[in-house]
C-alpha cells in the first residue's frame, strides 16, 4: 500500500506543507508556459509580419532563451519542466509521481493558453490572422513523417534534461539551464521548416485554443511525448553514469594519470592509518 501511495503522490496532498509546496510547484509551471508562449509565439509573429518569415535564427534564439530563463529562475521551485513531454518522460521513471505530474500538464496547457490569449489580446487585429504561432506541418510532409520529427525533437529536450539533471553529475548542474535553452533552440535551428519545431504539446496546445486550428495536432502531443518517454528510459536504463567514488572523481574531473597514485588512494578508502 506505501509503494501504491508513492507513485500516486499521496504525500503531496498529505499536509499543508506539501500542499503548499505543491501549489508554488504549479504556480511555476504555470509561469513558466506562460512566458514561453507569450515571447517564444511573439516572436513568430514580429519575424512573420515585419520580416516576411526571413530571419528564422531570431525564432530560435527567443524560444531557447525564454527556456534558458525560466529553468534559471524557476528550476528550484518545480524542476522547470514546462513542458508535458518532460513531464510524461519523468512520470514513465518515476522521478515524479502521478497526481503531481498530472496536475503539471494541466498548469502547463493553462499556462500556454494564457500566454497565447494575451498575446492576442496585445496583437493588433489584422495580424491574427497569421495564427499567433500555431505550430504547423510542412504541406510536403506525410503526418507520419511530422510525427518522427517531433519524436527526435521530444527525444533531444528529454536526454538533455536527464543529463544535465543526473544526480551522478553535480558537474553537469549549473550548466543545465543553458543545456536544456540550447536543445530548445538546436531543435527549432535544424527543424522548424518540417513541423514548426514545438518540442512541447502545451506550446502547441495554447496557439491552437486561440487560432482555432487543431490540424493534426495529435502529432503534437504523441510525438515529442513518446520520444521523451524513450530518451528517459534509454538514459536511466543505459546511460546514468556511475556513482562517484574518490577515484572516480579524480578519474573523470582531474587530468591524473599515475596508476600507482590511484591504486594508493582507492586502498586509503578502507583504510584507518592514511600515513
Amino acid at each position: 500500500m506505501s509503494k501504491f501511495k508513492e507513485v500516486l503522490g499521496i504525500n503531496d496532498v498529505s499536509s499543508a506543507s506539501n500542499i503548499n509546496a505543491l501549489w508554488r510547484a504549479l504556480l511555476a509551471e504555470f509561469l513558466g508556459n506562460f512566458l514561453l508562449n507569450f515571447f517564444g509565439c511573439g516572436s513568430v509573429v514580429v519575424v512573420t509580419k515585419t520580416l516576411g518569415g526571413a530571419d528564422l535564427v531570431m525564432v530560435p534564439f527567443c524560444f531557447g532563451l525564454v527556456v534558458f530563463i525560466v529553468v534559471q529562475s524557476l528550476g528550484h521551485v518545480s524542476g522547470a519542466h514546462i513542458n508535458p513531454a518532460v513531464t510524461f518522460a519523468m512520470m514513465t521513471v518515476r522521478r515524479v509521481p502521478l497526481i503531481k505530474g498530472l496536475l503539471y500538464v494541466v498548469v502547463q496547457c493553462a499556462g500556454s493558453l494564457a500566454g497565447s490569449a494575451t498575446l492576442m489580446a496585445l496583437t493588433p487585429e489584422e495580424w491574427h490572422d497569421l495564427g499567433l504561432g500555431i505550430t504547423t506541418v510542412n504541406p510536403v510532409l506525410k503526418p507520419v513523417q511530422g510525427f518522427g520529427i517531433e519524436f527526435f525533437l521530444g527525444f533531444l529536450l528529454v536526454l538533455v534534461v536527464c543529463g544535465v539533471c543526473d544526480p551522478n553529475r553535480p558537474d553537469a548542474k549549473a550548466a543545465g539551464p543553458l543545456a536544456i535553452g540550447l536543445a530548445v533552440t538546436l531543435g527549432h535551428l535544424g527543424l522548424i521548416k518540417y513541423t514548426g519545431a514545438s518540442m512541447n504539446p502545451a506550446r502547441s496546445f495554447g496557439s491552437a485554443v486561440v487560432a482555432g486550428v487543431w490540424t493534426d495536432h495529435w502529432i503534437y502531443w504523441i510525438g515529442p511525448s513518446l520520444g521523451g518517454i524513450a530518451a528517459a528510459l534509454v538514459y536511466v536504463n543505459a546511460l546514468t553514469a556511475p556513482p562517484l567514488g574518490p577515484v572516480k572523481i579524480i578519474e573523470r574531473y582531474t587530468n591524473v594519470r599515475d596508476e600507482k597514485e590511484l591504486r594508493r588512494l582507492d586502498g586509503n578508502k578502507d583504510n584507518d592509518n592514511f600515513a
